[in-house]
């Protein structure tokens, strides 16, 4: 890969880490021991037997509070110190050829990771102020199916990748902002009526 894929790629991983930070942990480790892609020098680390382990015992602990509405906002505050740290380590380990982090690439995954972590949380207070658990499950399964989908898609189609997470990104912020529009009015409704 050369380094303009190598950059579609790390930012993925930074995104994706954001919404799954164990299910990308255990994909990218996955791939490497399996020889499905060969990993930078940093990112060996992630195709050991016990960051697999850990990664994956993580991942089946992640899918099940992730469904549970109250628990997944508790579980999101709680990964707020990991996700972003990991989806930074993640984009600066991918763009690094020599194992050295960059500053920048380090910045570069935050920002991603922080991006899709904030929106993922904040959907999700949103979804659980519904009295019903069906949109919160949908949206849980929803993330689960995208960071399932997409870890093949950055290792095959980096640009691909990219290009999605982008757009699943900026369509998401559109979403969530016309819901808290929505909501608002709903709730200035409900107050004046009251």
């Amino acid at each position: 890969m050369d380094q303009a894929q190598l950059f579609a790629v790390g930012v993925a991983l930074a995104a994706l880490a954001g919404v799954r930070v164990y299910l990308t942990v255990f994909g990218v480790g996955l791939a490497g021991l399996m020889g499905w892609v060969d990993l930078p020098p940093a990112l060996a680390a992630c195709s050991s037997p016990w960051v697999l382990g850990t990664s994956g015992v993580l991942a089946l602990f992640e899918f099940g509070f992730d469904k549970i509405p109250g628990i997944d906002s508790g579980w999101d505050l709680l990964h707020t110190v990991l996700r972003v740290p990991v989806g930074a380590f993640l984009a600066a380990a991918t763009l690094s050829p020599d194992g050295q982090p960059g500053a920048g690439a380090l910045a570069l995954g935050a920002g991603a990771s922080l991006m899709t972590h904030l929106l993922k949380g904040g959907t999700r207070l949103m979804l659980n102020s519904s009295p019903e658990p069906a949109s919160n499950w949908t949206a849980s399964l929803g993330e689960d199916a995208v960071v399932l989908a997409a870890l093949p898609l950055v290792i095959a189609h980096p640009w691909l990748a990219f290009s999605l997470v982008m757009g699943l990104l900026l369509a998401a912020f559109v979403a969530a902002f016309l819901l808290a529009r929505w909501l608002s009015r709903l709730l200035r409704r409900a107050l004046s009526a009251a």
